[in-house]
């Protein structure tokens, strides 16, 4: 069983201005995997509330997925806050994410997701619309059992014949 937190970063979700349908939307997608979400906060876009939150959730579950904060605009901070809790980077998932979404959208090159991991917490960026978290949470979901496996310590090989 996989235990996660999901966690939103919206200003205006924050003070109940905005339903957040991303956060929905990850809950939903990762019963696909068969996760259990034990954590779910919606807060502002603050770094330093960001950290904070990774920290007290990262020793406490396997996986962290925060939606929004991902882009350029002044606000957004999460790969910043993400960058300054995580020990590694696991750089492979955002390229996966980056060529998927440019597929569909020029756009897509402007995330500035980051994925890593803190202790043995998997920590993925998600962008903050309902669309693209579904299309980038796609792209990643059925790696991520095996992902949490190999942070754990896992010894089996992971090639395949």
């Amino acid at each position: 069983m996989i235990t996660a937190g999901i966690l939103t970063l919206s200003d205006r979700g924050s003070k109940g201005e905005r339903e957040d349908q991303s956060g929905a939307i990850i809950k939903d997608m990762l019963k696909i995997i068969g996760a259990e979400v034990r954590f779910y906060d919606i807060l502002p876009d603050e770094k330093e509330l960001i950290k904070n939150k990774l920290i007290e959730y990262s020793p406490r579950v396997d996986l962290i997925l925060t939606t929004g904060g991902t882009g350029l605009s002044p606000r957004d901070v999460t790969p910043e806050a993400t960058l300054e809790v995580i020990d590694r980077q696991v750089y492979g998932i955002t390229e996966a994410m980056l060529i998927e979404g440019l597929k569909k959208t020029r756009r897509a090159m402007l995330s500035r997701a980051v994925a890593g991991i803190r202790g043995s917490c998997l920590i993925i960026n998600l962008p903050g619309s309902p669309k693209a978290v579904r299309e980038n949470l796609e792209v990643i979901i059925d790696v991520i059992p095996h992902a949490i496996e190999k942070i754990k310590g896992d010894p089996a090989e992971c090639g395949r014949a």
